[in-house]
């Protein structure tokens, strides 16, 4: 009797005790929610990354239109670029390549004026260097650079430099539109008191000094080819046609 009423007990105990295999399920469950979690994760594709934005410059440079618009092609009726240098490159390219044409022109002038000076006889007074008087200088120009001693050709070449570095410098820093560069007048000379000393294009209108500067163009290129024609005069007898010894 005994042993039934214990056996009894032992059977209803047992009806409220849960089953030792339950936590394994439910830790297995959880296991293979995490897997299936992380599998996912690594399926899902990333977020791409937004496409770089290219910014655009904050100037604008003068045109190729504007460049060539000036000056005009009064002679010839149209553009003289034979080799096509006006299509090479950007706009900035060709803003750069008549800053250089303005200069290069500006400096033939001047060494077209020493030329005659010195061919026609025309001296300052005193030394031009101790020793070496202006009067005593030959009358032919490559006679009369050779004349000039070392220290004061490296003085002018030194003086040239010093120009080209303030004019880049004042282009930068102080030019009305910026930079030539940068949407600046090419040719524009920006070292005080070098061009223009005396104020004469003061007051003048926009158009005049538009004329003026299609003026100093034309006559820059002329310079340039009349120097290469005395140089060539000078180094090369007979080669330039009804040019007297210079």
């Amino acid at each position: 009797m005994k042993l039934a009423i214990l056996t009894t007990l032992l059977a209803g105990a047992s009806a409220f005790t849960m089953p030792s295999t339950a936590p394994k399920t439910f830790t297995t469950k959880l296991s293979m929610s995490e897997e299936v979690a992380a599998v996912a994760e690594e399926e899902t594709p990333a977020a791409a990354a937004p496409a770089p934005v290219e910014s655009s410059p904050s100037y604008t440079c003068i045109s190729k239109e504007a460049i060539l618009s000036s000056p005009d092609t009064t002679e010839i009726g149209r553009v003289w670029d034979p080799l096509g240098l006006a299509n090479i490159g950007s706009a900035e390219t060709l803003a750069w390549y008549r800053h250089s044409e303005v200069k290069h022109g500006r400096i033939a002038m001047a060494a077209f004026v020493g030329w005659w000076a010195v061919g026609a006889g025309l001296r300052f007074p005193g030394e031009l260097a101790h020793g070496l008087e202006f009067s005593s200088i030959p009358s032919k120009g490559l006679e009369a650079w050779d004349a000039v001693p070392g220290w004061g050709k490296a003085q002018m070449l030194l003086f040239a430099g010093l120009i080209e570095f303030h004019d880049e410098l004042f282009h930068t820093r102080r030019a009305e539109g910026g930079h030539y560069l940068r949407g600046g007048t090419p040719g524009k000379n920006m070292v005080p008191g070098l061009y223009d000393p005396f104020g004469f294009s003061k007051g003048k209108s926009e158009e005049a000094l538009a004329k003026g500067r299609d003026r100093e163009i034309k006559n820059g290129r002329l310079a340039m080819i009349g120097v290469a024609g005395l140089y060539c005069a000078a180094t090369i007898p007979g080669s330039v046609p009804l040019q007297p010894p210079c």
